[in-house]
């Protein structure tokens, strides 16, 4: 599993590992990987840098990367209060039917309604990189497009290269006019934010659009034959996240949550956009099914939703209401059937690639 772009990074394997919690994406990285660590949720600068000095003490000197959301458009000189203003009374009494129905408890008097979706927000994420340049990141990825023209020339300064998450081949195409130096196909499988095209068909469209950029294939990836098949239709990686959510080290904090993603089949996630305004593979839940509901609101668009939802999503979580819980994560759910640590998780991948590779040698008669 190695290709020019992993020679190039210092990487034993093409495996790229997107995933919030740093214990994982360090684990990524000692397994011979490449962890990205997650940064939507880091509100505060410092609580960046405290976990970007564990990545350091834990990675042993071997490369990892950070991933942003900057937004394409801009949304300049409006506060978060501001924006919060803008959401409709109705769509609030709609949140608060739906918790009251499944009778979600309130948190309890100055408990902090946990993350907000403020990510959104140019200046968080530049506060985010203000942080990250100050470690020895080897990859900055930003999952809503192209940063900005002056993100970019800043990472090329710091030798650090540049990825964005593509939906579609003229996405990709974008990318590359904007000198982004990887292009991540992420298909309709992927969990979190995705576009209509399958990664099967995604992948090589993406490659003869941006070559000779370097493509990495995501969306619905969890196996080494999977990453066969990516590396084969002219990838030189895969992107995996959602095959993280089980391991021994991702800090879901919810058993419930963990039983229900070990529980779920590769039909068991829906795309909706009932938790950020944008569509999103996630769990399908007793919340996404009133969100997509036609009688109901419909969910408002990026960030209106994300802000509405904020407290609820931190009340559901912190009480585990199981008919509501859920969380991002692709079709590949269906085969996160067991806990395990991410070193188990690699030795899988790279016997399953192995296997895939005999197979087609047998097929051409090399072997």
């Amino acid at each position: 599993m190695q290709t020019e772009l992993s020679n190039t990074l210092g990487v034993e394997y093409a495996v790229f590992g997107f995933t919030p919690f740093p214990a994982v994406a360090a684990a990524i990285t000692r397994a011979g990987g490449f962890g990205v660590l997650g940064a939507v949720r880091y509100t505060a600068p410092d609580d960046l840098a405290r976990d970007l000095d564990w990545m350091q003490d834990h990675t042993g000197g071997l490369p990892y990367g950070l991933d942003v959301v900057m937004p394409a458009k801009k949304v300049a000189g409006v506060s978060e209060a501001e924006v919060e203003a803008m959401i409709p009374e109705g769509h609030r009494r709609f949140v608060d039917g739906l918790l009251d129905r499944h009778q979600v408890p309130r948190l309890a008097a100055g408990e902090a309604s946990g993350w907000r979706i403020t990510g959104w927000m140019e200046q968080v994420a530049r506060d985010q990189l203000d942080v990250a340049f100050g470690y020895p990141i080897k990859l900055l990825a930003n999952a809503l497009g192209s940063p900005p023209a002056d993100i970019v020339r800043r990472a090329h300064d710091h030798g650090v290269l540049v990825a964005a998450l593509a939906g579609s081949p003229r996405h990709a195409r974008h990318h590359r006019d904007a000198g982004i130096d990887i292009v991540v196909a992420q298909g309709y499988e992927a969990g979190g934010h995705t576009g209509e095209i399958a990664t099967m068909v995604l992948t090589p469209e993406v490659v003869a659009a941006v070559d000779p950029l370097p493509v990495l294939a995501a969306g619905g990836i969890g196996t080494g034959e999977q990453i066969a098949a990516g590396l084969a239709l002219g990838a030189q990686g895969v992107w995996l996240g959602s095959i993280w959510l089980t391991t021994e080290e991702a800090e879901l904090h919810s058993r419930r949550l963990t039983r229900k993603l070990l529980a779920a089949g590769p039909g068991d996630t829906v795309r909706s956009r009932a938790l950020t305004g944008k569509p999103a593979r996630q769990l399908r839940t007793e919340w996404t099914d009133a969100w997509d509901d036609p009688g109901g609101p419909g969910a408002l668009p990026m960030p209106l939703q994300g802000l509405l939802v904020a407290e609820a999503n931190s009340r559901i979580q912190r009480y585990e209401v199981e008919p509501l819980l859920g969380t991002p994560v692709g079709q590949i759910v269906g085969r996160m059937n067991s806990e395990r640590g991410v070193q188990a998780v690699f030795d899988d991948l790279t016997r399953g690639f192995e296997r895939a590779i005999d197979r087609i040698n047998r097929i051409a008669g090399r072997a």
